[in-house]
């Protein structure tokens, strides 16, 4: 039996047949009792025979129809698989998220891009477009779905947007979104196809290279970005040029891009840092330069340049970039500066040897009239106007001796800016400080505190050490109170890095530092009107302490007193 209908035709055939012979049988048996001139049974076997032959024409009819409907059937389903696997090749390929939208049930598939490109397992996704709207950013959402139901309600069929997606882990992704939509006889939309793309690095890239046309734009010192290569053995070409280039050098952007920056050079640029940066340019090397440019009205301008190498990510040569800052103004400053120092410089000298021949020059004369004053005391002088007017003329002339003196310090010292230091024992040298002030705090009797610590010698000058703080103890001796009595009080201690610190304080009448805290350490200051106040002491001390590398601040309180402190390297 070659098929079913065979099969079937030949049960129908044999179980007839059998009916029909067993139905003679009958008949014969019973002839006695019943007519049987109707019954024929040649014609019943060439009636069951026809009738077998019919039914299986009919079941070969049947087969045959149902074999081309299977084949149609395996052939669509074939091409429905084949269709399938492409759509999801495709998806994987280009990374895209698919999307069904059967618009009259509201009936939302999607492929297994849902799953791999947002992170939603099956059991979180929607199947409807409410989910799908639920999850476009709320700032995107609203604009997106309008756009969307217009683009239903027109005539064209295809659909695209950019929004932002949500993703299975709460963040976002930016996502571009196309769609195909298919429509009915009467033109009413009743199904859409979409793909969904990940664009969110494409977007960043967007956001950072808008971001970066904004530094460039807006950016105050000119920007330049020319080819990489050069074929006529000068700069490369310009490729671009920011706003405040065209601003700097008066030319328009059209007048500027494709020509090489050789262009702004003339006869004034420095021909050295040219070759610097043509060697740099052929090595492919940065370059750093300062040089002169000339704007379209050919005037010129001093411009500090930077020219920098570009390279893609093949790690080749696409560009160079140049950023440039006019210093016009900066170059003027630095040469008028340069004139004033060489002036300052000369004004410096001429009043150093003024000084040096005033002193030399009154001191000569200053020792005969002193001379001359302490003969006269050998002599009696019985008129006492003319001992007031001696005696005023004799302070008058020590007065003009001890600033002559002064003025000899503080030129040595300024002069001096190197000098020699040697070892000293600390309680030696305020030892012999001490002695130096006899006479004066033997008339005072102050009360002393010196504290050492655990220092013993350091390594100073002692000319100016004893300087500084014969200056410091006669200042407290002279500015003391007359309300309490003097106490000065000294503390020594060794700090970090080879320094030794001295805090000098005393309860005097304090000075305002409100008032003259700018002024304190200034030649001839005056704080106090004491008549023998000269206004020296403490420029000297500071003059001193700096040149042997030291420093000094003070802090005063009026009528409370005054603490300064001292540094100097103890190596």
């Amino acid at each position: 039996m070659k098929n079913k209908a065979n099969q079937i035709s030949l049960i129908y055939t044999l179980f007839a047949l059998f009916l029909a012979i067993v139905s003679f049988k009958l008949a014969k048996q019973y002839s006695t009792y019943l007519d049987c001139s109707n019954f024929s049974f040649v014609k019943d076997i060439f009636f069951i025979s026809i009738t077998g032959i019919l039914f299986r024409y009919v079941l070969s009819k049947n087969d045959k129809r149902n074999a081309e409907i299977n084949k149609n059937l395996r052939q669509t389903n074939d091409k429905l698989k084949e269709s399938n696997d492409k759509y999801d090749i495709v998806a994987k390929a280009t990374s895209d998220t698919i999307w069904d939208w059967k618009i009259p049930e509201d009936h939302l598939t999607w492929n297994k891009g849902i799953k791999g490109i947002f992170g939603y397992r099956q059991d979180q996704v929607g199947k409807n477009s409410k989910w799908w709207f639920d999850n476009i950013h709320p700032e995107d959402s609203i604009k997106m779905s309008v756009k969307l139901y217009s683009f239903l309600e027109q005539k064209t069929e295809k659909w695209q947007d950019q929004y932002r997606f949500k993703c299975g882990d709460g963040t976002y992704k930016y996502v571009l979104d196309r769609g195909f939509i298919l429509k009915d006889e009467n033109g009413k939309a009743i199904r859409m196809i979409g793909a969904i793309q990940d664009i969110t690095k494409q977007k960043e890239e967007e956001n950072r290279l808008k971001l970066l046309e904004t530094v460039f734009t807006e950016a105050k010192d000119s920007i330049i970005i020319t080819q990489a290569f050069s074929d006529d053995n000068q700069i490369p070409k310009i490729v671009f040029a920011n706003p405040a280039f065209s601003k700097m050098s008066g030319y328009e952007h059209f007048e500027i891009i494709g020509k090489s920056p050789n262009f702004f050079m003339g006869k004034n640029s420095d021909l050295q840092e040219i070759e610097n940066l043509t060697d740099a340019i052929e090595n492919k090397q940065e370059c750093f330069l300062e040089i002169i440019l000339y704007k379209k009205d050919q005037s010129e301008y001093w411009v500090r340049l930077s020219f920098i190498p570009v390279y893609n990510h093949e790690h080749d040569l696409s560009h160079w970039i140049s950023i440039q800052r006019d210093i016009t103004e900066e170059k003027k400053l630095e040469k008028e500066k340069e004139i004033l120092i060489r002036e300052l410089t000369q004004n410096n000298k001429d009043l150093k040897q003024f000084s040096y021949i005033t002193s030399h020059n009154l001191r000569a004369p200053l020792s005969n009239l002193t001379g001359l004053l302490n003969l006269i005391d050998d002599f009696t002088i019985k008129d006492e106007d003319l001992k007031e007017i001696l005696r005023g003329f004799k302070i008058s002339t020590h007065l003009l001796n001890e600033t002559i003196n002064d003025l000899a310090k503080v030129i040595t010292i300024k002069d001096n800016t190197s000098i020699q230091n040697e070892e000293l024992q600390i309680r030696d040298i305020f030892k012999n400080i001490l002695n130096q002030l006899h006479i004066q705090l033997e008339g005072i009797k102050p009360q002393f505190n010196i504290v050492y610590g655990n220092v013993v010698k350091i390594n100073t000058n002692k000319a100016y050490f004893e300087s500084i703080f014969i200056n410091l103890f006669t200042n407290s001796l002279k500015y003391r109170s007359k309300n309490r009595d003097l106490v000065i009080d000294i503390i020594i201690t060794e700090e970090e890095n080879n320094t030794i610190k001295i805090f000098f304080r005393d309860n005097g009448i304090g000075i305002d530092l409100e008032r003259n805290k700018n002024k304190i350490f200034g030649l001839y200051q005056r704080f106090h009107d004491y008549p023998d106040s000269k206004g020296l002491g403490l420029f000297l001390v500071k003059s001193q302490i700096e040149t042997m590398g030291g420093t000094i601040s003070i802090q005063s309180e009026i009528e409370k007193g005054t603490e300064f402190t001292l540094t100097f390297k103890s190596q």
